[in-house]
């Protein structure tokens, strides 16, 4: 930047308010192709850099090279394994950054390339347009450290079988543990049975509020939206209600949607 271009830059401004000055940043490309920065400021009232300051920095520039290097591996070795991790139960899965740029995947997730889509700078879109509505307002809210409308997405696939997709961000220490990735995506496939699921699943899988779950399981028995509310002890109106959150939450319409995603829906065993 000319010294004309960095005295009307409005970021530069703001700076100086603060009583910050001069800037100087050394760029070191990683091997890996990121571009690991180093900036160092100067308070206004410190003056400029001279040739000597500079220099000074420029001989720390072999460290600063190596330790952003490391940082680099381990972060990514770390999110890498923690995928890997999730791949041993069978959990396709991808950690991603707030904005949505896959940092990591394991190779389940890679293979469902009729389910995500690779995106320009390392983004990924869901190939099912309304579920891929939904996951970036998912993705939007946790950037904005919101709760999200949807945080599990139903998706019908064309050549596979119906899957949830659940957006989890990673806070306090599970960021961390992610390398500072700040979103977990994974997908768990169900699969077509007369088995009507338990509410405890029901509301892991979509996210329901227990009394939500709770009508969603009985109406998937076959009941009407009125018996099921007689049966537990709630008005009509309030199960009507209940039931256009688990449309919302459920990504489905009408009453035989529901019924027929939710059947499809097996209870998951553990294994011995």
């Amino acid at each position: 930047m000319t010294a004309d271009e960095v005295e009307e830059d409005p970021v530069r401004s703001k700076l100086r308010a603060f009583g910050i000055g001069q800037h100087v940043c050394a760029a070191v490309p990683m091997p890996s192709g990121e571009l690991v920065t180093f900036v160092f400021q100067r308070w206004t009232k410190d003056g400029a850099y001279d040739r000597r300051s500079i220099r000074l920095l420029d001989s720390f520039r072999p460290h600063l090279a190596r330790a952003g290097l490391m940082a680099a591996r381990l972060g990514l070795r770390q999110a890498q394994a923690t995928a890997s991790a999730l791949q041993a139960i069978g959990l396709p899965a991808a950690v991603l950054s707030g904005n949505g740029c896959v940092r990591a995947s394991n190779d389940l997730f890679d293979s469902m390339t009729s389910v995500f889509l690779p995106k320009s700078f390392g983004g990924m879109a869901i190939a099912d347009v309304a579920a891929n509505g939904l996951f970036r307002k998912a993705i939007q809210a946790s950037s904005q450290a919101a709760e999200p409308v949807v945080r599990s997405i139903p998706v019908r696939p064309k050549e596979a079988g119906p899957l949830v997709i659940h957006i989890m961000p990673l806070r306090r220490s599970a960021h961390d543990i992610f390398s500072g990735a700040d979103i977990l995506v994974a997908a768990t496939a169900v699969n077509a049975s007369n088995i009507v699921p338990s509410p405890t699943l029901l509301s892991g899988l979509f996210d329901l509020a227990p009394a939500e779950a709770k009508l969603a399981a009985a109406l998937a028995t076959g009941v009407a939206l009125k018996q099921a509310a007689a049966e537990q002890n709630i008005r009509t109106t309030t199960a009507r209600h209940y039931l256009e959150q688990i449309f919302r939450k459920t990504g489905t319409h009408r009453q035989s949607e529901l019924v027929a995603l939710i059947k499809s829906t097996l209870p998951l065993h553990r294994a011995d």
